[in-house]
Order: C-alpha cells, then sequence, then structure tokens
C-alpha cells in the first residue's frame, strides 16, 4: 500500500524539523536531509502502529486521505506559505 505524504522542512534552534502533512507527523535532524529521512522513518512507523491496532482506514480517512485502488490519496495542495499578521497586544 502506498500513502503520499507532503514534507515542510525549517530551521528551529540549530537543528531541522520536517512535517508530514496531512498525517502531522514530525521529527527532526542535524540537516535537511537527515530531518528527512528521520520524519519518513516517522511516518513508517506511525502507519504501522495504525495498522497493527486496526485503526489504518480511520487514520488516514480522517487526515483526509481517500482510497483510490491500493493506494491513499491525499490532499491535493493548492500550495505551501509563509505568511504572518500583526498581532494586537
Amino acid at each position: 500500500m502506498q500513502v503520499d505524504y507532503t514534507v515542510q522542512v525549517w530551521k528551529e534552534d540549530g537543528e531541522f524539523i520536517a512535517h508530514a502533512m496531512p498525517l502531522d507527523v514530525a521529527s527532526a535532524g542535524d540537516s535537511p536531509e537527515g530531518a528527512r529521512l528521520a520524519v519518513d522513518e516517522a511516518v513508517k512507523l506511525f502507519l504501522r502502529t495504525a495498522a497493527e491496532h486496526g485503526t489504518l482506514d480511520e487514520v488516514l480517512e480522517d487526515a483526509g486521505y481517500r482510497r483510490v485502488r491500493q493506494e491513499w490519496r491525499g490532499p491535493a495542495w493548492l500550495g505551501v506559505e509563509q505568511r504572518s499578521c500583526l498581532a494586537v497586544a
């Protein structure tokens, strides 16, 4: 079974964070590639654990996936943007 996901990577306090969307799984590494590899492993473990508990379909559906034959397709991202707003104190 194949499950697609999108990864965002950013630097925070000297380490790189990778976040898999829409699964909401994150991990970190010493480099962008290290963070990507760590989040790939975290996603595999997350999906394996959900499958072992019999909740994989529910977890994926809750995350916005839909099943197409033997694949789970995530949302079609329109963009990933960095935005800001003025906080009112």
